[in-house]
């Protein structure tokens, strides 16, 4: 029989994958009160989710744990390309001297365990083999009904709740929302494996045949793995007969095709096979961790939530791997949303500001289930941009809601970071107290509401004061209760860039931030703030919770555009 438990948890968070693990985390360091459940035993020891993009560790090193992703990841180099066993231009995968990252691959359950543990040290653990059976809403909270399987049946009450429960999502399911796509006709083959080939490493490699038609007819993709020659395979389930269970996965009840099927996976000689005819050089494979089917549906639904109750990640959007999108755009997806939660939770925004989740991530989501259902039909050289804004945007370091209900007046040049745009990472960042030079990421870490930074080409401007004064009374922005003895005041964190012909000024040196300034300060010794930034004059920028900028003004105009930007939160802009 259920029973009832008081409203003691603020949310709860429903699949704990990277996507809710991620949701779980950061709405903990917002000093939320959060459970998260899921129906599995343990972990899957599967490398589905193998691609880690550079904005992902950007967000993860603002709470703290790229470093850990770092040191068990592999990079990413580029890709090998081979057609009809021609080599094709070599893809490289630069990006742009600022970012701090590149891109990476990692086993989902290692990326899932190093999340898990760090939401442990947040004082919130999984609960295991406790399922979502139900719930139901109304303009006070959600009851949702939970079956564990060692406390049989329970009813709690929740604040809210995050449904990020994979492709076939109870929460998408409960809330009735449409999931309009389609599924691709092919099922593949997924293998965990090792090669003797002598091919450069962290490139990955994709070879394909083509028919007489120039249609594509057999592909094998190899993504390099953590360890010595290991690469996650996959190529289309062959035609040929073998045993069912192992060429053509089921379609489940629900209807969505997608993601791992049950039953026996393909042997290592089926791999071989393939290897054999695609590989660009001869290669064993050896020493198979884990094999299985899949099949891959792109789909979307009409909206991301509904009153209380949200979905992300695979229980949202679901679309073929290609350029490892989606384990990435849930993780945003969970960011985005947390903070906003948080915010209204506290009584600083009103539940208005959970409307722009939808109106931020659906755009994102509808673009990248049509960019990657289009480069899965017809290549990556269909796709009309350059190669350098292709790998920014597999990079999704252009992911931005300038037209999002949240982004304000631009301020500066357009083609200047403006509300809404990711607010770049910057170096050269120095301390008269630090040997080195510090990243604004480095700053920035461990920060868990806002942040404002005022950029100063001269220290001793009057508007400073004002500006600060400003900020510290804009409670909505306030650091979490859990966090807030961290900082002074009770406004956002704030910073100041000092322009280095402003601390020239001020000390007759240009090598140290003027003792005098009301907030702690760096010196932008080497110019890279303001050439990334491009402020005109002094600036105040707001940088959001999830490293997007939420606001840029003149410092002078601080008061009123903190005022507009406090307005467009609250639903009342």
């Amino acid at each position: 029989m259920a029973h009832t438990r008081s409203t003691t948890t603020d949310v709860l968070v429903v699949g704990a994958g990277p996507v809710g693990l991620s949701a779980a985390a950061e709405l903990a360091r917002h000093g939320v009160r959060v459970r998260l459940v899921d129906r599995l035993s343990a972990r899957l020891p599967y490398a589905k989710a193998v691609g880690i993009q550079p904005r992902t560790l950007e967000i993860w090193d603002r709470m703290g744990l790229a470093r850990s992703v770092i040191e068990a990841a592999t990079p990413i180099r580029g890709q090998l390309t081979y057609v009809n066993g021609d080599e094709r231009p070599r893809i490289v995968l630069d990006v742009p001297p600022e970012v701090p990252y590149g891109f990476a691959a990692l086993p989902q359950y290692e990326t899932e365990r190093l999340l898990e543990q760090y939401l442990a040290g947040l004082g919130t653990r999984i609960e295991r083999e406790t399922e979502l059976l139900s719930f139901r809403q109304d303009a006070d909270g959600v009851t949702a009904e939970l079956h564990s399987a060692s406390g049989g049946d329970e009813e709690i009450r929740v604040g809210h709740v995050v449904g990020c429960d994979g492709a076939h999502s109870t929460v998408r399911k409960g809330l009735g929302l449409s999931f309009e796509g389609g599924a691709f006709p092919l099922g593949y083959m997924l293998a965990d494996v090792e090669t003797d080939w002598d091919l450069p490493p962290g490139f990955s490699v994709r070879s394909s045949h083509l028919a007489a038609d120039g249609s594509v007819d057999d592909v094998l993709v190899c993504v390099p793995l953590p360890g010595s020659h290991r690469y996650r395979l996959s190529m289309p389930v062959p035609t040929r007969a073998a045993p069912a269970d192992a060429t053509a996965p089921s379609v489940p009840a629900d209807g969505v095709s997608h993601g791992i099927t049950g039953g026996e996976g393909p042997s290592l000689s089926d791999i071989q096979a393939v290897v054999d005819r695609l590989a660009p050089a001869p290669a064993v494979v050896s020493h198979l961790r884990w094999s299985s089917t899949f099949r891959i549906s792109h789909r979307i639904v009409d909206r991301y939530g509904e009153g209380r109750v949200f979905v992300a990640g695979d229980a949202a959007h679901i679309h073929p791997p290609t350029g490892a999108q989606g384990m990435n755009t849930g993780i945003q997806d969970a960011c985005n949303l947390a903070w906003k939660i948080a915010l209204v939770v506290r009584g600083s925004a009103g539940p208005a500001l959970l409307d722009t989740y939808d109106a931020e991530r659906r755009p994102v989501g509808e673009e990248v289930v049509g960019r990657t259902v289009r480069h899965a039909q017809h290549g990556v050289g269909s796709d009309p941009d350059s190669p350098r804004t292709q790998i920014l945007r597999e990079a999704q370091l252009l992911v931005g809601y300038r037209d999002g209900p949240l982004a304000g007046p631009a301020h500066g040049p357009r083609d200047a970071p403006q509300p809404g745009d990711r607010a770049p990472d910057c170096a050269g960042l120095t301390s008269p107290l630090a040997a080195y030079p510090f990243r604004l990421l480095d700053i920035l870490r461990g920060t868990p509401g806002h942040v404002a930074l005022l950029y100063l080409p001269d220290p001793g401007d009057p508007a400073v004061d004002q500006a600060v004064s400003a900020l510290a009374s804009a409670d909505g922005l306030a650091p979490t209760p859990l966090r807030a003895a961290d900082f002074e005041g009770t406004g956002p964190r704030t910073l100041a860039v000092v322009a280095p012909r402003g601390a020239a000024l001020a000390d007759g040196a240009g090598t140290a931030v003027p003792a005098a300034l009301p907030v702690p300060g760096y010196l932008d010794a080497a110019g890279e703030f303001a050439r990334l930034y491009r402020p005109e004059g002094p600036t105040c920028f707001i940088v959001r919770p999830d490293g997007q900028l939420g606001a840029r003004f003149g410092l002078a105009d601080t008061p009123q555009g903190l005022t507009r930007y406090l307005a467009a939160l609250s639903g009342q802009a």
